[in-house]
């Protein structure tokens, strides 16, 4: 088959293991970190016959699609989400196949954000290479209240990391989550008003919708204790667009560590957030990870050679095999 993967930023995914078992076909490896044009884009994939997504990064709708007429194809990494028009798919007969998640890297960077930020180390670092020594002062993250709005995979592994750092943990999230949180031994907060009021550091791990989109805002920020910190690794658009720098200039909450922006991948050096002195910024790092890539391009590849010996699985739009080009 004709492959085309988009959006490999970091130029690394030749050098995966995985990569190698799409020897035998004809693959296209794409790096481009700026959106390309609908001409752009129709021009790169007029060949393609499969298409290999990178998680979200470029959007996937029916006007792009009424240009590919040899596009049989879409393999997702990870699960798929709102960058993808799937009905507009199954309507051209296009099969979509999705992989799955791992909770592991993004947790781990969650809790590597937390503890950077907490005992202040980037700028500890960075006086000490100027021959500065102990310019500051931390905080150990034990006593702490770890407030954790969404209690799946992430919150929980989340969760049993407190457990190890002798923090309490405060949950809020559906009934279900709740209700999960407390099975486990952990409080769920009685209010949302409650959790943000009462959590030292609050980690959003909720999954981008249309219910979610936009759902915390500026007066949920503004309940956060002036010593509170804000941590997102999940999705920027869960916040209220501005509501997190207006909230960090009026006091409340005091610090933010973010590894997701509003416009990916972000360039602008002057970025208020990127030059806040109580924001730490990685650039959403959180699923960037060798196991995790082997894990998300194993299984897409994986998919794409079922699909090429005539056994499509793990297929997100099964309405769409009976169109299939």
């Amino acid at each position: 088959m004709r492959i085309a993967i988009l959006d490999d930023y970091q130029n690394v995914i030749r050098s995966l293991d995985c990569f190698k078992r799409l020897g035998g076909h004809a693959v296209s490896v794409f790096h481009d970190k700026h959106p390309l044009s609908l001409e752009a884009l129709t021009a790169r994939l007029a060949d393609a016959e499969a298409l290999v997504l990178t998680r979200e990064r470029t959007r996937i709708d029916a006007a792009l699609l009424e240009r590919l007429p040899n596009l049989k194809l879409i393999s997702q990494t990870g699960k798929i989400a709102g960058h993808l028009d799937l009905a507009a798919c199954s309507a051209r007969g296009i099969v979509v196949s999705e992989g799955r998640g791992s909770p592991v890297a993004p947790a781990e960077l969650a809790w590597a954000l937390m503890l950077n930020a907490r005992r202040q180390l980037v700028p500890a670092i960075e006086a000490c290479k100027h021959g500065q020594w102990q310019v500051n002062l931390g905080q150990a993250l034990a006593g702490q209240l770890l407030g954790i709005w969404g209690y799946g995979k992430i919150g929980q592994r989340l969760a049993r990391y407190a457990q190890a750092f002798d923090m309490p943990v405060l949950v809020w999230g559906s009934e279900s989550s709740r209700a999960a949180a407390e099975a486990d031994g952990h409080r769920a907060a009685p209010s949302r008003e409650a959790f943000f009021a009462e959590a030292d550091i609050l980690s959003l791990n909720l999954r981008l919708s249309e219910l979610t989109r936009h759902r915390i805002s500026f007066d949920d920020l503004t309940r956060m204790k002036p010593d509170a910190l804000l941590v997102n690794v999940s999705r920027a658009e869960l916040i209220a667009p501005g509501a997190l720098l207006q909230a960090l200039e009026a006091g409340r909450p005091g610090f933010a560590a973010l590894d997701v922006f509003e416009q990916e991948p972000m360039l602008d050096p002057a970025h208020p957030l990127l030059t806040h002195p109580r924001v730490l910024c990685t650039p959403h790092l959180g699923y960037v990870e060798k196991n995790g890539y082997e894990l998300y391009f194993g299984d897409a590849f994986d998919n794409v050679l079922a699909f090429s010996a005539g056994q499509p699985q793990n297929v997100a739009n099964p309405e769409a095999l009976g169109k299939a080009r």
